[in-house]
This record gives structure tokens, sequence and C-alpha cells, in this order.
């Protein structure tokens, strides 16, 4: 009679399965800072880019703190919407550098302006049209 074939001894620790967390709560948290994430980047973004574009369509100057609350925002929506690391840590780096750049150079021409305008716009246009993933369950 081989071991596996007799029946459980009463001295044998019962092996079971740690229990899992109710509703999934373990991710929750994650959800809520991501969610939290995305909106103080959009909010800072938005703020950043009406200040911008009003000094386009007004013709009035501007110095680089719009600037730097845009690419602030960016950095911040981009750590929370982007998945994939090498590209969510391409698109922050690249915001700060820009904002430090433009810091650094201190002045805000038109031409910076309109870059910004119009790379938002062009982000904005790809973001209506490309569906996002379903998560699955």
């Amino acid at each position: 009679m081989a071991p596996s074939d007799l029946p459980p001894s009463h001295n044998e620790p019962v092996h079971s399965t740690p229990p899992s967390p109710p509703g999934g709560q373990e991710g929750g948290n994650e959800h809520q800072v991501h969610v939290i994430g995305l909106m103080i980047g959009t909010a800072l973004m938005f703020i950043g880019f009406l200040n911008i574009f009003l000094s386009i369509s007004g013709g009035f100057e501007i110095n680089e703190v719009p600037f730097l609350i845009y690419f602030g925002g960016l950095t911040i929506w981009a750590n929370a919407a982007i998945e994939t690391p090498s590209i969510r840590y391409g698109v922050m780096g690249l915001a700060v550098t820009l904002a430090l750049v433009l810091f650094q150079y201190g002045e805000v021409l038109f031409w910076h302006k309109q870059m910004l305008f119009w790379g938002t716009i062009i982000i904005v246009m790809y973001f209506m049209f490309v569906e996002p993933k379903k998560p699955t369950p």
C-alpha cells in the first residue's frame, strides 16, 4: 500500500488557502489614487492651457508660470493614466525637461504658445478617436 493511499491521520496539520479580501478591496486604494491623479493632472493642464490660449487670442504677454502649471499637470496625468512604464516615464521626463528649459530661458515667445496649443489639440484629438481597453474581470 502506497503512502498516498492511506487515509489522513488526525495528527497532520490541515493546510488551507489564506482568505482573500472581500470584494477586491486590495486594489481599491490604488484605484482611488489613480482617479485623483487623473483629476488633478487634467485640472492643472486645463488651467495652464486656458491661460496660454487666452494669451494667444488676446495678444497679451505671459510669463512661464502657465507653462509650468501645464507641464506639472501633464506629469501628474501621465503618472496616473499611462500604463506602459517606458512611455509613462518618457512623457514625464519630457514634460519636466521642457518645463525646466522654459523656466531657465525665462521668456515665453509666441511660437512657444503656438507649439503647446497645437500639440495639445493633437493629443486631445488622438484620445477622442482611440477607444480605451476594457478591463478584464
